[in-house]
């Protein structure tokens, strides 16, 4: 402890006040147990903070053997100044499906990165995967080892490749779900392996699995491939639930809000005016829905849960294309297949995904997210040419908002050379 060397750093400092909790607390406290990585981590974001420019630089590809990604090379630019942290990777770990864990294991999986490593983890960033923090090139391979050998563990993606497959708590803990979402995020991390560890695309690729439209894990906000829970038979009504809604014998929301008087429940205001469909109403005393019109979006469902439920024709509904604000900004995914039955060994997904990758790899160009290369050459191209699926009215993003149809000339009788003469001998003479 003694031979620890501290950095002065005013203006990290800065970042300890005020009433939120800061990373800069979280590094000094970890460095007072004997972790000079952690005041060099401070020293050296200083420099950075006084010449408004990082010192962090990439030292070229680090890894493990066999493996393209799941390491993340970081080296410090200087190296004399702050020596404990002149490599300092960064390990993606693949987490257990839904992030189940027992304390038992995670005190053994933290001392083993205390022993390997700078102790400085994440569980979870928006990747999915457990973040590892600080490791050297020399414990590289050392690490990898105990991770494999000691937890029955691999390392995750990162780079151009399949990034580590996420999903939420599912049929595990939640009533809601209409998909065994831990066996398809399995299954899907076992088979694409290569795609994993092998970065061959031409940029990152997401799949997440959320077992209703609830989306838990975030997936049409952030996967290239959504798989969304859902069912294509008619909501499930106990009537006399619905009853004790209305009055007030059941709270609504599962009473997440009984702390604060909201006043008596007020179907048609919180439930029926709030359907983005309009497809529910009160017929006397019974609730109906015209389940053609729902777009199974849950909020009823969410609001009476001892009312309502979900049909028992479960699948899921696919959709594509989410990304971060990197090139073209935002994007939520778009809905391609409104209903799959997602059934061991998924072999109809498999077959969609192989159509969609071979398009991409092919066509996309360096760094472009599939959501990128859809907006580039059209969604009806990749829904018709590319998949050989129908388009049908709910891949319509906007209504009215471009009022044209575009055929391909070979749709056209006599193509559009006959068809434009014509239109201006009309109107035009």
């Amino acid at each position: 402890m003694a031979d620890l060397k501290k950095h002065d750093t005013p203006m990290v400092d800065e970042l300890k006040k005020g009433p939120w909790p800061s990373f800069a607390d979280d590094f000094t406290t970890r460095a007072e147990t004997g972790v000079q990585q952690c005041y060099d981590l401070l020293g050296q974001l200083e420099l950075s903070y006084q010449h408004k420019e990082t010192h962090w630089k990439h030292g070229g590809i680090v890894g493990v053997f066999g493996y393209g990604g799941g390491v993340i090379g970081r080296y410090s630019d200087q190296p004399e100044m702050f020596p404990s942290i002149a490599s300092f990777h960064t390990l993606r770990i693949n987490q257990p499906a839904s992030k189940f864990y027992s304390a038992k294991f995670l005190r053994k999986f933290c001392d083993m990165w205390d022993h390997r490593g700078s102790g400085i983890c994440n569980f979870h960033g928006s990747t999915g995967d457990v973040i590892f923090i600080g490791c050297t090139t020399e414990q590289l391979e050392p690490m990898f080892y105990d991770l494999s050998h000691q937890f029955d563990m691999d390392l995750g993606g990162s780079g151009s490749n399949l990034r580590t497959p996420a999903c939420c708590m599912g049929k595990a803990r939640c009533e809601w779900s209409c998909l065994d979402t831990q066996a398809i995020c399995y299954d899907l991390t076992m088979t694409y392996q290569d795609e994993l560890h092998r970065p061959a695309f031409p940029y990152k690729f997401k799949f997440k699995v959320s077992g209703c439209s609830n989306d838990c894990v975030a997936a049409i906000a952030r996967s290239c491939t959504s798989i969304i829970g859902t069912w294509r038979d008619q909501i499930r009504i106990d009537q006399k639930a619905v009853q004790a809604y209305i009055g007030g014998e059941i709270a609504p929301n599962g009473g997440a809000f009984s702390g604060r008087d909201w006043g008596p429940f007020d179907i048609q205001k919180e439930v029926i005016d709030l359907c983005p469909s309009g497809c529910m109403y009160m017929d006397g005393n019974e609730l109906k829905i015209d389940d053609r019109e729902c777009t199974r979006c849950m909020h009823c469902i969410n609001v009476m849960p001892s009312a309502l439920r979900p049909g028992v024709d479960t699948g899921a509904t696919i959709l594509n294309g989410a990304k971060a604000p990197i090139l073209e900004g935002a994007q939520m995914s778009t809905l391609i297949i409104p209903f799959m039955k997602m059934e061991y060994p998924y072999e109809e997904f498999k077959d969609y995904v192989e159509l969609m990758w071979d398009w991409w790899m092919e066509e996309g160009r360096n760094r472009e997210r599939l959501g990128e290369l859809i907006q580039r050459q059209g969604l009806r191209h990749y829904i018709v040419d590319i998949l050989g699926r129908d388009t049908i009215p709910q891949h319509v993003k906007e209504p009215r908002s471009n009022p044209y149809h575009f055929w391909a000339e070979e749709e056209v009788p006599g193509g559009w050379t006959r068809d434009l003469a014509a239109f201006r001998k009309k109107h035009l003479a």
